[in-house]
């Protein structure tokens, strides 16, 4: 897919479509294929930039005891969430849910933590819009709902719920390291490899 950047608007256009950064879909334009050609990639940064993507959430779920590795690996991935202007949704709480806002807050992000407790003192430090569900577990099944794309860096059974529950909902779920076997679910080896997958399946390419 060749997309194509009019810095005259700050739109993004392919075939006669102009993209519709608040619906997340294309509309029809009578824009020539004009301005500059841009990897999904580089236009989901360029509309970050412009200020104009809607900030449908992007999911990373894992375990609360997290392995040194797991740990470094999400607070990369909340980083590059936030460095393209992706916000980050997670079950609030330690682990590669602590790590993954820390790495969003520490690059501008606003993460969101959706907590099991009842009360918003129980989120992790680096949460920046904490929600008390009260609803325990079951909170996972709103994560899953609301996120337009799962990221699992390890996990067990919590994580695996999420997972099945993503699939379910017909969302893009990713595995990281060691995160369970599911059918269904793609394996990703690294942080740029997910951004890439997101930004396809923001842009409707997958």
């Amino acid at each position: 897919m060749t997309m194509r950047w009019i810095e005259d608007g700050e739109r993004l256009i392919h075939a006669g479509r102009r993209f519709d950064p608040l619906k997340l879909e294309w509309q029809p334009d009578d824009t020539s294929d004009a301005g500059e050609a841009v990897t999904p990639v580089e236009a989901l940064r360029r509309l970050a930039a412009a200020q104009k993507l809607r900030r449908v959430p992007i999911g990373i779920i894992g375990p609360r005891d997290a392995t040194p590795a797991q740990y470094a690996l999400a607070e990369q991935m909340g980083e590059a969430l936030a460095r393209h202007g992706l916000q980050l949704l997670c079950g609030g709480k330690n682990g590669v849910m602590e790590a993954a806002c820390k790495g969003h807050a520490q690059a501008g992000g606003l993460p969101v933590g959706l907590l099991p407790d009842e009360e918003w003192q129980h989120a992790n430090p680096y949460v920046a819009i904490p929600i008390a569900t009260g609803i325990g577990p079951a909170r996972n099944a709103i994560i899953a709902r609301a996120c337009l794309v799962l990221v699992a860096i390890g996990g067990g059974v919590g994580t695996l719920s999420e997972m099945a529950l993503g699939l379910q909902f017909k969302r893009l779920v990713l595995a990281m390291v060691d995160a369970p076997a599911v059918d269904g679910v793609d394996r990703v080896d690294t942080v740029d490899d997910v951004i890439a997958r997101i930004a396809a399946r923001i842009f409707g390419i997958a």
